[in-house]
């Protein structure tokens, strides 16, 4: 996953080695979702809203790896990845199709200083997707702590089931906003500025995750909404070769 504001170069996120994970469970969600519950061999402390690099090995020495925003608490010991099957994505196609429980995969993290929240400010988050996956990380961790007054959240999604966490979203309070079917009372359609006016109000920092279409979007909206654009963290995502 790539920063569209950059990078900040900091050895306390700095990577750890690879290490090996195996796959305690592997749920396949709707057609092209897949949650992987991964005991790490030599854990790695991490921030929320970092993410990882897992990498599968052949057993001719071929390799391909990924990039997985990280779900879990800091806390939980086991790490959480939700991944999205992509047309003709090497990585994600055998995570989705091949995966079981007990495989081993290598990995390595924690990846990425910029996009993580700890409490230190108010913040709102527009994400769609599984841009919605370092968010979970972030309430979760909020909710463990006793800092969820300080991050309010809208994530973006086609129907109910293709949106990761969907429920989990609810629960904590988010706003979801459905773009392909009515939620409850609310119609089908992106965030109206009205409903994101209340999240915004104090908040001090926002997150913005999610495909390279929906960023330029939510940054769009977010700045008509008087967030300034030096208070936006974007994080994106997109096909890789």
């Amino acid at each position: 996953m790539s920063t569209a504001e950059g990078a900040i170069t900091d050895e306390a996120f700095a990577p750890h080695p690879w290490t090996t994970a195996s796959a305690v469970d592997v749920d396949r969600i709707g057609d092209r979702l897949v949650r992987l519950r991964l005991d790490v061999a030599e854990p790695f402390a991490f921030s929320p809203g970092q993410h990882c690099v897992l990498r599968l090995r052949a057993e001719d020495g071929y390799t391909a790896q990924r990039s997985y925003s990280i779900a879990s608490d800091p806390a939980d010991p086991l790490l959480e990845l939700m991944v999205e099957c992509l047309p003709g994505g090497e990585v994600s196609g055998h995570l989705h199709d091949e995966a079981r429980a007990g495989d081993e995969f290598e990995l390595r993290g924690p990846i990425g200083g910029w996009f993580t929240w700890t409490g230190d400010a108010r913040a709102v988050c527009l994400v769609g997707g599984t841009g919605v996956v370092p968010i979970v990380s972030m309430l979760r961790y909020a909710a463990r702590v006793g800092a969820s007054e300080r991050i309010r959240v809208c994530a973006v999604g086609r129907t109910r089931i293709e949106l990761p966490y969907a429920d989990e979203l609810i629960a904590a309070g988010a706003l979801v906003a459905l773009t392909r079917e009515n939620l409850d009372e609310r119609v089908a359609a992106p965030p109206y500025p009205s409903e994101l006016e209340p999240l915004l109000a104090g908040a001090e920092r926002a997150y913005v995750c999610g495909s390279v279409g929906f960023a330029s979007f939510a940054v769009r909206l977010l700045g008509e909404l008087g967030m300034p654009t030096g208070s936006i963290r974007v994080e994106q995502f997109g096909a890789t070769g």
